[in-house]
């Protein structure tokens, strides 16, 4: 292809894992680190929530958003699915609403509005992207283009079929050459880090990654095959979609659908865009850590991305040497008829938690949806996971009260301890009563040094945005069920501390409460956008 020649990537170290260890021990959370932060959000500097083209007319996706009619937790539990199928503009439409969409708004003090999206995002502050790239589709001509979830349109970035350009940069992954259409999930960093400082750069994955639980739920309703790619040269990527990559970078490639036996076309030359983007902030503040990880865990090019495919550490080698709980089973009748789409329509972050239990069952429907398979590069085909579950039960009807671990392929849960640990859980969410109210709270760990042995720098990119999916499942088996959940942060090391010896060396990658929420005060009116 005649591109033009990007700029060196040299200075990408993959190999060189001691980046990936420094940025995470510089992030993680402390009682100390916290109670001596010095660091106050600027709310007159508080950055727009949506990425604005002020010179691009945006064109109003069609497609009526209905519900497919099939059980949320049936497609929880679904495989990913194989086979030729080509989305439809109604597929689309849903595929981008119900993914990063704005579900709801809410009429705040002072007259402000706040719009929430489908997933879950730390801080309500929606800091990820969605860029889409395909070639011709029914009612979408082949371009690349943006994903406004403010007027729910898109605007065209680059006009023609550039498909080709991810199928070289992912090192021709076999689903990116195959797929009609693609999409890209970016971070813009400043509009989260605003908050949360260099955090950041964790939260660029746990937020996406609720949106890909969300994307894959309602991919597998609708019978349409996507696969997370999370490896390809990100120069190529990133100078595709015309980023600067110091301020946003481009995270995951999800192939949409699947065309047996296709040939993708020479795509145009790929010049630079130079296309206004309106301000997020009077002033933004810049975060090295955020971009040096970034930097320390990009690929130089596809040929780097290959050698990444598949081969997962093993996630949970030992057997269960501590009392086991099976999962109990679900009889279809006890599964809810609500669609995929209904639940997500319903879906927010409980503020409160009644403490009150669930049953042994629903909670056995939620671990059952959260750790089934997902088709990912890095897992290359396999049933495997970088990440396990690890518990604190609160009030589970059938299951005495204390700290658990899930064995996935076992469908069991080994106890650790117990006892009553709502005091422990509280303090292990900075201290907040969520956690100590919750039925149950779900840490999900890696062992992030064979993470990184086996796939560099890049699988702190792949833990952390698994266990996101995850954690997002876990959302959807709880709202699917009329519960409650809320994703929370935690301080590392003394969660390890908490769940060891078994969870000896292990990092927290996202922390999920569930339980029975309290009813919504009447002071936010929330209505539908």
């Amino acid at each position: 292809m005649n591109q033009p020649e990007l700029s060196p990537v040299d200075q990408f170290t993959n190999e060189e894992t001691q980046a990936g260890w420094r940025y995470h021990l510089a992030t993680n959370h402390s009682l100390e680190s916290v109670q001596h932060s010095s660091h106050r959000m600027e709310w007159d500097n508080q950055p727009l929530p949506f990425k604005i083209y002020p010179s691009l007319d945006g064109e109003r996706l069609a497609g009526a958003l209905t519900s497919t009619g099939i059980p949320a937790v049936s497609a929880l539990s679904l495989p990913p699915v194989h086979g030729d199928a080509v989305p439809t503009a109604e597929d689309l439409a849903a595929l981008l609403f119900y993914t990063g969409g704005v579900t709801k708004v809410a009429t705040v003090a002072g007259g402000g509005r706040l719009h929430f999206r489908a997933a879950a995002c730390t801080g309500a502050l929606y800091h990820i992207e969605i860029y889409l790239v395909c070639g011709p589709l029914a009612g979408v001509d082949a371009g690349v283009y943006h994903f406004g979830p403010h007027d729910f349109a898109l605007r065209k970035l680059r006009d023609g079929d550039y498909r080709q350009v991810l199928s070289e940069a992912t090192g021709g992954e076999p689903a990116v050459g195959t797929a009609p259409a693609a999409l890209i999930f970016t971070s813009v960093y400043w509009r989260n880090s605003w908050k949360y400082q260099a955090r950041a750069y964790r939260h660029s994955f746990w937020d996406s990654g609720t949106m890909l639980a969300n994307l894959f739920a309602v991919g597998a309703a609708r019978g349409l095959p996507l696969k997370l790619v999370s490896t390809f040269g990100d120069v190529q990527v990133n100078h595709l979609l015309g980023l600067d990559a110091d301020r946003e970078a481009a995270l995951e490639i999800v192939p949409l659908g699947s065309v047996s036996g296709q040939t993708l076309p020479d795509p145009p030359v790929v010049e630079s865009l130079d296309l206004e983007v309106q301000p997020y902030s009077r002033w933004e503040v810049d975060y090295p850590a955020v971009r040096e990880m970034h930097t320390a865990s990009s690929l130089a090019s596809g040929e780097q991305a290959v050698e990444l495919w598949g081969n997962p550490p093993l996630s949970n080698p030992a057997s269960p040497s501590g009392p086991e709980f099976s999962l109990v089973p679900v009889a279809e009748t006890d599964v809810p008829e609500e669609s995929v789409e209904e639940t997500i329509r319903r879906r927010g972050s409980s503020r409160r938690f009644r403490r009150g239990g669930i049953t042994f069952a629903q909670l056995s429907v939620i671990l059952r949806g959260s750790a089934g398979s997902i088709d990912a590069d890095f897992l290359g085909g396999s049933d495997g996971s970088l990440n396990q579950l690890y518990l604190i039960v609160n009030q589970v009807d059938g299951l005495p009260a204390g700290s658990y671990v899930y064995h996935r392929h076992m469908e069991t849960l080994e106890q650790l301890a117990e006892g009553d640990f709502r005091r422990q859980a509280g303090y292990l969410d900075l201290g907040q009563e969520l956690a100590a109210d919750a039925s149950i709270n779900v840490y999900i760990l890696a062992d992030l040094e064979a993470v990184l042995q086996r796939y560099g720098n890049r699988g702190y990119r792949m833990a952390q945005m698994e266990a996101a999916i995850r954690g997002g499942r876990l959302y959807l088996g709880a709202y699917a069920q009329r519960l409650g959940a809320t994703g929370l942060t935690f301080f590392d090391d003394d969660v390890t501390k908490f769940f060891s010896p078994h969870a000896a060396g292990k990092s927290v990658m996202f922390l999920v409460a569930l339980g029975r929420p309290m009813r919504r005060g009447r002071n936010i009116p929330i209505t539908g956008s």
